[in-house]
């Protein structure tokens, strides 16, 4: 089980297409790595394997009633069968045998888990809904864990999972330019919110200033 969060969900904030599409999703991955996780227990012949299948089935049951129970406060209408590709999957299971199926299994949920792994992060982190929030918290341990289990299996093949794309500005930092401070740059030195013309004054008034305290040394002499 996740650890406790802190989190509420009473259903307080408003709901993006984002945060809908991720319930669903949620839900989706239930209907389809439940059955898939059962089959590992009836059909693997790797401990190891029947074991992860066990785990990850038993993990989503309780991932799909958390998922459920939020769909429900926030009147999120949720699929009761798996996508055609999550079933074209069990189908590859079903009529696999022996190693055939585990490399099927741990490869499949691999894919599916690492691709829905960035999604949840980026829920996460911008939901304005307690509820998505923290649906999005507990599903990103279950899913991390189960990306773990999958490669305890010591078979996933990573050479099939897609790559990240790459970065539209390499070496920019994750850090964004404030343009403000750019144009202070540019025009004050580096001081934010003061102009050129600013500092010419304050320069040529000190000057005027020491011009005068130096005649009255002068002059008191």
């Amino acid at each position: 089980m996740p650890p406790k969060t802190g989190l509420t969900d009473k259903g307080v904030g408003a709901v993006s297409d984002a945060d809908k599409d991720f319930v669903i999703k949620v839900r989706l991955a239930g209907l389809w790595e439940i059955p898939a996780g059962n089959m590992a227990v009836e059909k693997s012949n790797d401990p190891k394997v029947v074991a992860i299948g066990k785990a990850i089935a038993a993990q989503h049951v309780v991932l799909d009633k958390l998922d459920r129970d939020a769909a429900a406060k926030l009147n999120i209408d949720l699929p009761n069968t798996p996508n055609s590709d999550q079933m074209f999957w069990l189908q590859e299971m079903r009529q696999a045998k022996g190693q055939q199926f585990d490399q099927i299994f741990v490869d499949r949920l691999r894919a599916a888990h690492g691709k829905i792994f960035p999604a949840i992060a980026t829920i996460r982190a911008s939901t304005r809904n307690d509820a998505v929030r923290k649906l999005a918290q507990e599903t990103n341990q279950f899913v991390l864990t189960h990306i773990t289990l999958l490669e305890s299996s010591g078979i996933v093949d990573y050479g099939s999972l897609p790559t990240a794309p790459a970065p539209a500005n390499p070496g920019s930092g994750p850090v964004p330019v404030d343009g403000q401070m750019l144009a202070a740059a540019s025009t004050s030195g580096g001081i934010p919110g003061v102009s050129t013309t600013v500092i010419l004054i304050v320069l040529a008034a000190a000057l005027v200033v020491g011009v005068i305290t130096s005649m009255r040394i002068f002059r008191a002499r």
